[in-house]
C-alpha cells in the first residue's frame, strides 16, 4: 500500500502578532481567508492557525510551521518575493496593518498538534457554533418561543 506524500514535519513555529488599524479586523480576516490563505496554501506554507486575538478588537495572529530556521527563511523569501504576492493581496494586506511582531519557537509534534486544534478551524467552528446559538436565542426571545427555552 502506498503512503500519501506528507509535508515535512514542522519543528519551528513562527507566531506573528498583528496590530491592525482600528475597526478593520473583520475586513482583514476576510481578505486573509479569501486571498492570502489560498496563496499561502498554493505556496505550500504550513498555516498552523490564524485569527482574531482574544485580548482586544484590533489584534490578529498568524502561526506558520517550518521544518527549521533555514527553511523558514527560504520559504518566506520565496513567498514574499513572488509575483503572485506582490501583484496580488500584498498592498491590501499591508494597508490594514499598523505594526507586527514575530517570534519563532521550537516545537514538538504534540505541541504542534495542540496549536492546530486550538486555532484555525477548531476556533472558527466554536465561534460559528456560539454565533448560531446566540442567533437562535435572539429569535426565540423575539418570537416568544417558550417551548425553545424548555
Amino acid at each position: 500500500m502506498a503512503r500519501a506524500e506528507q509535508a515535512p514535519a514542522s519543528t519551528v513555529v513562527e507566531v506573528r502578532s498583528y496590530n491592525l488599524k482600528p475597526g478593520t479586523r473583520a475586513q482583514f480576516q476576510r481578505l486573509f481567508e479569501q486571498e492570502a490563505l489560498p496563496l499561502l496554501r498554493r505556496s505550500k506554507v504550513d498555516v498552523v492557525a490564524y485569527g482574531p486575538s482574544q485580548h482586544d478588537q484590533d489584534s490578529w495572529f498568524l502561526m506558520r510551521g517550518f521544518p527549521g530556521i533555514a527553511k523558514r527563511q527560504q520559504s518566506e523569501d520565496a513567498f514574499y518575493g513572488s509575483e503572485e504576492w506582490i501583484k496580488g493581496p500584498r498592498a491590501k494586506i499591508l494597508a490594514g496593518i499598523d505594526t507586527y511582531a514575530t517570534i519563532v519557537i521550537a516545537v514538538d509534534e504534540a505541541t504542534l498538534r495542540g496549536l492546530r486544534q486550538s486555532g484555525g478551524t477548531a476556533m472558527k467552528n466554536a465561534v460559528a457554533e456560539l454565533t448560531a446559538l446566540n442567533e437562535d436565542y435572539i429569535h426565540s426571545v423575539q418570537h416568544s418561543d417558550v417551548k425553545r427555552f424548555g
